[in-house]
């Protein structure tokens, strides 16, 4: 009796350490394709749109004020919000670029 029970034991052996793992690894690659990967690039565009701003644009900050560039340095950007009130922003907290209004999206 003793000799079934060892035997019924040895046959259910678990399967390789690599193939446990498996589940874990096609976790991490869907998690890198669908969230990381996309957060990068995204990522990327904003960098460069904040680095290629100019004097003139106008810009959305993350906070939500609207305004238009009148100096840029290496950290910073000067912003006219209204006639005569300027503010220094962050360049980092630039949100986004307004195309002018002359010309339309769908052109």
């Amino acid at each position: 009796m003793l000799y079934l029970l060892t035997a019924a034991v040895g046959a259910a052996e678990a399967p390789p350490a690599w193939i446990q793992f498996l589940p874990l690894v096609g976790m991490g690659l869907i998690f890198w394709f669908l969230i990381i990967r996309p957060q990068m690039k995204r990522q990327k565009e904003h960098q460069a749109k904040v680095a290629s701003m100019k004097k003139g644009d106008r810009v959305v900050t993350a906070g939500g004020l609207v305004g238009k560039v009148m100096k840029v340095d290496d950290d910073y950007a000067d912003l006219e919000i209204a006639q005569g009130v300027r503010v220094k922003a962050v360049k980092n907290t630039i949100g986004d670029i307004i195309p002018p209004a002359g010309k339309a999206a769908n052109d």
